[in-house]
């Protein structure tokens, strides 16, 4: 495997550089369902090379007989029409960039300071939004190598290459994953000087890395790699894999970055570990952790890990431990990531049902699964437990050519209350509220139409962040949207700023 560039140092990256009709319209719980096929509705098995929805399904086109129900649906007001922007009176869009240079997939993003940090499967765009209503391309850095998984923190950028590339540079091809000279890890860049950015290191990883968590010290940066075993067939990747790689980034000298540990967290017997075995149902299997977000503040942090959910102690970072561990066989497919609230005390897991790829949120498919699963922290130190309350889906159907699920989101800081924002791929921007574990509400949303009828086309919001007073959105297959919401319930957020967020790494908003 590759663990260097090819000329045995790292180059610098070529850096190139370079609205829609809005009316309300109200969509009720009881809008018109349409139908979808019942390969739909599981997760399948994974890819060695993640499909654009992020996740273990691939999109699955859908009988072009279900063009005309969609259209039905949209001519009776049920969905909005295809590529019309519907929001609740709370929303106000104040922004839309379209993707550029950069056309693959959108993915997660990152903020600091004026800037936002928008992943994409062709490397990475870095926006200037110190005008939310005209953001401003400073630069766009050419790097495939999906999802690239984005992250900052000072001077530093980090990529997560999840895909089987023929070396780590950024020039590097496609190989087929059965290659056992595929390089697949983490790359870090200088942004020093945000308009030119600088490869610097890479680091090759176990399974590659479909995501990472930074966690911040003063002279280091950890990164918790999360990515998952497909089978055996891949030689890069071998079972049981069954937990994170942990590397350690010196922020004076990353060129030295490396793992430095490798964290067991599903400890068992046999080729598959420890993990969830995948019962009957859809489950899947346990062969390594999707997503992990950390709460420095509290030396906690949740795991997302496929067929399981996970709480552990990172009062050693390099060593995280799981101090409790639960399943969901009835209605969690494929656990995708996690959310604190602020107090700690609570955490929300998301289930990406089909992968990211399927038509999810529909009366076939009902309300708990593809949702959010909110869960109560009780006890105390290393005996914390998770203790399941209520699932949360957004209330309004959307067609079943559009690829719809929970998936990446962010609290929106107001003291005294639990509220989240949240991408749902084509089902849009949806803020709820989950100060009542028991009883979770939607207080607003954003939704685009599908973008086809006929077929499933994946696109929508791969990741909605509140940061600084406004709802930044990258959407999978358009671009970069812009959101302020305008609720007395959130209106105390307003006046919180940070000067950094990585979601997966939480903030303590009020310390």
């Amino acid at each position: 495997m590759n663990r260097s560039h090819p000329n045995g140092t790292m180059e610098e990256t070529v850096i190139l550089l370079k609205e829609s009709r809005t009316r309300y319209r109200r969509l009720g719980v009881a809008a018109t369902a349409v139908g979808l096929l019942a390969a739909l509705l599981t997760a399948g098995p994974a890819a060695a090379t993640p499909d654009p929805g992020d996740g273990p399904a691939a999109s699955e086109e859908v009988s072009k007989s279900t063009r005309a129900e969609v259209e039905s649906a949209i001519a009776a007001g049920d969905i909005p029409g295809q590529n019309e922007i519907v929001h609740s009176k709370n929303i106000e869009h104040l922004a839309f960039v379209p993707k550029d240079v950069l056309k693959d997939t959108n993915s997660d993003l990152a903020f600091q300071g004026r800037y936002a940090f928008a992943g994409n499967y062709d490397g990475f765009r870095i926006f200037d939004i110190s005008n939310p209503r005209a953001p401003r391309t400073v630069s766009q850095v050419l790097c495939p190598g999906s999802q690239n998984d984005i992250s900052v923190s000072g001077d530093l950028l980090f990529l997560s290459t999840d895909s089987s590339r023929s070396d780590s540079s950024c020039s590097s091809t496609t190989q087929p994953p059965t290659e056992k000279s595929s390089w697949e890890g983490m790359k870090v860049f200088d942004i020093s000087d945000k308009r030119n950015p600088k490869y610097v290191a890479a680091v090759e990883t176990a399974c590659g890395s479909h995501t990472h968590t930074l966690v911040p010290e003063r002279k280091n940066v950890y990164l918790y790699v999360s990515s998952y075993s497909p089978d055996a067939t891949y030689p890069d990747c071998q079972p049981p894999h069954d937990g994170i790689s942990v590397i350690k980034v010196p922020r004076k000298a990353p060129q030295k970055a490396a793992v430095v540990d490798f964290p067991v967290l599903f400890p068992g017997e046999g080729p598959d570990g420890g993990g969830n075995p995948g019962p009957p149902g859809g489950v899947r299997k346990t062969t390594g952790c999707h997503d992990i977000t950390v709460l420095p503040s509290q030396d906690l942090a949740a795991g997302a890990c496929m067929g399981d959910g996970i709480l552990l102690s990172i009062k050693d970072p390099a060593r995280p431990k799981v101090i409790d561990r639960i399943r969901d066989d009835v209605n969690f497919a494929f656990w995708h990531s996690a959310t604190f609230n602020q107090k700690a005390n609570k955490v929300v897991f998301t289930d990406e049902l089909g992968g990211g790829g399927a038509a999810t949120c529909n009366a076939e498919i009902g309300p708990n699964r593809g949702a959010d699963g909110i869960y109560d922290i009780v006890g105390k130190g290393d005996r914390r437990k998770l203790a399941f309350r209520s699932y949360f889906k957004i209330p309004r159907h959307q067609a079943n050519t559009e690829n719809c699920v929970a998936h990446n989101g962010s609290l929106i800081p107001v003291k005294g209350r639990d509220i989240m924002v949240q991408g749902w791929y084509q089902g849009g921007v949806s803020v709820w509220d989950f100060t009542d574990s028991d009883n979770p509400k939607e207080i607003a949303y954003f939704d685009r139409g599908p973008l086809t009828t006929d077929t499933i086309k994946s696109g929508g919001s791969w990741s909605a962040y509140y940061y600084n007073g406004y709802i930044y959105s990258n959407e999978y297959a358009r671009g970069f949207d812009v959101l302020k919401i305008n609720d007395r319930r959130t209106d105390p957020a307003k006046w919180v700023r940070v000067n950094e967020l990585n979601v997966q790494t939480q903030p303590d908003y009020f310390d």
